[in-house]
């Protein structure tokens, strides 16, 4: 073990992982401002009122993602970490404003798959590990992972007040917006990456990393954690207005609270995994709350308050998790090869976010709401089962700033 205040991080470190985490939070304000209330939105427009498509718009951009977030992550390590940013941050604004131009759901699913085809979380994560030492390393993706629970907590509070300000063209339009601000911190605020190690250097096989037991167990958790997290946002705002006449202008007086309190659970329990060496078992707890909130919606998702409370319980178990698992693959994955295991992770959360929207949809459209939670919580019941059984995380090893 060593002394935080002994082994301070750098002033670069610091700017890394706080600009890269704004990089993330623009990127995914913009599409989770879509998720409280596209579903809603849809039965407007044509096409819309089929749920398995309201399904397919929000899962294609995971579908693009899980195509192409090894190959970013293999073109940044040739040709830099910042030039295949700022390409795909490109690509994911174009795709922005042609869904935000959509005459009908066809043309979303459309943009949808431009923003997905824009992948850059596997370049991104593996330029956060190239400008921080091991021993700070899992502090930085954590603040990236915690990042994106906090602009998802943000989205669901502010995109019914945005949709009714702006409308469904304007919140793609303002994603698309967003993505190419996130351009100007790539430029102007991240630091440069020094060149890498001699070790870092050597290949190493495609198949260690991808069929790593460990890794996998860790790389099947984010699939189940974003395909679950996108099923349930095909049926949830649809069961808000349902069990109180709740109009989706005020989803957010269910939403805010919940996410609140959620974070002042979240916030002990990272603690407590990072300075108590209890990283396994809060991670465990973490699965155990996700699989408790799909039985709970299963069972008791008829009412406001209960509708809220199992929120919270969702929440306080999306927020460990989002911040923990990218900090865990970067301890496990081999030094030389953390570019290729943060693009297999990210393709498969990609895939996750993919399955999820279309899965769910086609569940609700055939089975009703409580197919896509049960669903849910079976995939969470093995994943459980792999993380309880998964072994012991590696120990940091410490190295002094350069």
């Amino acid at each position: 073990m060593f002394s935080p205040s002994a082994d301070p991080m750098t002033r670069d470190e610091k700017r890394a992982g706080a600009s890269l985490a704004a990089i993330f939070a623009l990127r995914m304000l913009g599409l989770f401002l879509i998720l409280p209330v596209f579903a809603v939105h849809a039965q407007s427009i044509p096409g819309g009122d089929n749920l398995t498509m309201v399904g397919i718009v929000l899962g294609a951009y995971g579908l693009t993602q899980s195509m192409l977030q090894i190959a970013f992550g293999a073109a940044s390590d040739r040709y830099g970490r910042k030039r295949v940013i700022i390409i795909g941050l490109v690509i994911f604004s174009i795709g922005s404003f042609v869904a935000a131009l959509a005459p009908d759901i066809y043309w979303v699913i459309a943009g949808r798959i431009l923003q997905g085809a824009g992948a850059i979380s596997a370049a991104v994560t593996a330029l956060a590990a190239d400008l921080t030492r091991e021993q700070h390393r899992t502090k930085v993706m954590a603040m990236i992972g915690s990042s994106i629970g906090l602009v998802f907590a943000l989205s669901l509070v502010i995109a019914p007040i945005l949709y009714q300000a702006i409308g469904m063209g304007g919140l793609f339009g303002l994603t698309g917006t967003l993505a190419l601000a996130a351009i100007l911190l790539v430029l102007y605020v991240v630091p440069e990456p020094p060149p890498p190690e001699p070790h870092e250097m050597g290949p190493i096989p495609f198949s260690k990393v991808a069929f790593d037991k460990e890794l996998l167990r860790l790389n099947f958790g984010i699939f189940t954690l974003h395909m679950a997290q996108m099923a349930m946002f095909v049926v949830i705002p649809l069961a808000l207005v349902k069990a109180g006449g709740l109009a989706l202008a005020d989803h957010w007086k269910v939403y805010l609270p919940a996410l609140l309190l959620s974070f002042v659970l979240m916030i002990p329990a990272i603690i407590v995994a990072e300075k108590k060496n209890k990283t396994k078992p809060v991670f465990n707890i973490a699965i155990g709350l996700i699989l408790l909130t799909q039985m709970g919606f299963a069972a008791f998702g008829e009412g406001v308050w209960s509708l809220f409370f199992f929120l919270f319980v969702f929440f306080v178990g999306f927020n460990i998790l989002e911040a923990s698992l990218p900090s865990m693959i970067s301890r496990i994955a081999p030094p030389q090869a953390k570019g290729l295991a943060l693009g297999i992770y990210n393709t498969t959360q990609a895939l996750g976010l993919a399955v999820g929207g279309a899965l769910g949809g086609l569940l609700a459209q055939r089975f009703g709401a409580d197919a896509v939670y049960l669903v849910c919580g079976l995939l969470t019941l093995v994943w459980l089962g792999f993380g309880l059984t998964m072994a012991p995380l590696p120990l940091r090893v410490k190295k002094q700033a350069a």
